[in-house]
């Protein structure tokens, strides 16, 4: 057994199954298909000679066999991860794969300018967005560059500050004469589920509020602010941009999280990641009254 090696994808397969649990999980981390999650496994238990999991009915349960291989597979991971930042960093070729990361609504109204722009600027570049509201790894690479909201860039991450932003009230024209009309009347509104009501900031010019509802996402939360069903605190940059929507002076607009660029320190010094962060500091300078009051 001293002279055998083991492939880096079998124990990277290995790594991923004790992570996700089961075969499938590890598959749609891997991007591969089941079978060959299973063929990977099956093939490191055979030069092993030793299982490496427990076949249970919900999943898969590592043994301390298969707990030690993923140990030292994940050390080689960090490994890989930072050997190929390191390249990323050091390439200066516009030409090749750039994944970039931001949530979903600033892409829609505001980013897919700077994507077409740097599109045509750069064809050879295989751009792929990741429209998400989770925080990706950029350590683990799992997104190249990260626009974010953000009060900081976040920790081991270069970051570059875009714009400010400021929050304020928005909802339908209908409800917003509703409340210049009758302004002791309670006001209607749309909040997060985890917010405790109201803003602060409204309540002390209107104290009399109704929670009409609570969702946990704002895509939701604007339908139901188009439909007339209460208002919703969200960023200019947003109510500016939905159609049907109205700034309702219930509250002054309010100081929001800052808008940034962040990488990962490796990586933020290649030409793909720079050309692409260039663009976005051209738009952001260009349009900053749409981000603020």
């Amino acid at each position: 057994m001293h002279s055998m090696t083991l492939d880096w994808d079998d124990l990277k397969t290995v790594l991923h199954v004790v992570r996700a649990g089961t075969l499938s999980g590890a598959a749609a981390q891997l991007g591969i298909n089941y079978t060959t999650v299973a063929r990977r496994v099956a093939r490191v238990e055979a030069r092993l000679q030793r299982k490496l999991f427990e076949r249970l009915s919900d999943g898969y349960q590592p043994t301390e066999l298969g707990r030690l291989v993923a140990a030292h597979a994940e050390q080689m991971e960090v490994q890989d991860h930072a050997l190929m930042r390191g390249l990323s960093g050091r390439d200066e070729t516009l030409r090749g794969p750039l994944v970039i990361t931001a949530p979903q609504l600033l892409i829609q109204w505001h980013l897919v300018h700077v994507i077409e722009a740097f599109c045509t600027a750069h064809p050879e570049v295989d751009l792929e967005v990741n429209a998400a509201n989770d925080l990706l790894d950029l350590g683990r690479r799992q997104a190249d560059l990260a626009v974010r909201v953000s009060r900081e860039p976040g920790d081991n991450l270069t970051g570059m500050r875009l714009t400010a932003q400021h929050a304020a009230a928005y909802g339908s024209p209908g409800l917003a004469a509703r409340i210049a009309e009758h302004p002791n009347e309670p006001v209607d509104w749309v909040v997060y589920s985890q917010s405790p009501g109201a803003p602060k900031a409204a309540l002390e010019r209107y104290p009399q509020v109704r929670i009409k509802a609570r969702f946990d996402d704002m895509v939701p939360m604007i339908g139901a602010a188009q439909a007339g069903l209460g208002l919703v605190r969200m960023p200019m940059f947003l109510g500016r941009a939905v159609p049907g929507l109205v700034e309702v002076p219930v509250m002054p607009p309010q100081p929001y999280a800052d808008i940034w660029a962040v990488a990962h320190a490796d990586v933020w010094p290649g030409a793909k990641v720079r050309a692409f962060r260039e663009g976005l500091v051209t738009y952001f300078r260009a349009n900053r009254g749409v981000f603020v009051a």
